[in-house]
């Protein structure tokens, strides 16, 4: 397929199998990959900038945009993906994505607002049965689903009080 964008988008907090599925799949189809991550200090501990770092090191072919003032708000409402969409046209900068790449329900809407194809990637969640919110429940027993690196950074910030930012133990 020449010529083809495909974009996914998330908070990757943190990275699992489920999301390196999206981006793999997305990787093995397209000509080009974006990767839109959001900043959601409510969520995880881990900043933004070492979430996006990791995507960068796991997958260097993509290009990965952080989105810092990213909308908050989750739900299914017209005005909550009116307003989900407007961010995300608006951090593409008229870049032409022909697929959009999720496993979630609102792949259908991003994916019309992009005028690109809806990309569905194991929507049952049956290649890997596993979310951010057991991740981040129990770290150690959904480890199989995550990256070294990720697992690493989770353990530090988790147990060691350890600022993975500038790489020092906190007191």
């Amino acid at each position: 397929m020449a010529g083809t964008c495909g974009l996914t988008l998330g908070k990757y907090a943190p990275l699992h199998k489920g999301h390196q599925l999206v981006i793999e799949t997305a990787l093995a189809e397209m000509d080009e990959v974006l990767v839109i991550i959001y900043e959601c200090p409510e969520v995880t501990a881990i900043p933004l900038t070492v979430r996006a770092n990791l995507l960068r090191q796991i997958y260097p072919q993509i290009q990965v945009i952080e989105a810092w003032d990213g909308p908050t708000e989750l739900g299914d409402t017209p005005e909550i993906k009116k307003k989900h969409e407007d961010y995300i046209l608006k951090q593409l900068e008229s870049k032409k994505i022909t697929h959009f790449y999720c496993s979630e329900f609102y792949g259908e809407h991003v994916s019309q607002a992009l005028v690109a194809v809806n990309r569905l990637v194991d929507c049952d969640r049956k290649t890997f049965p596993i979310s951010g919110t057991q991740v981040r429940t129990d770290t150690y027993a959904f480890r199989e689903y995550l990256h070294p690196d990720v697992y690493r950074d989770l353990i530090l910030v988790k147990f060691c009080r350890f600022d993975i930012v500038h790489r020092v133990k906190l007191f």
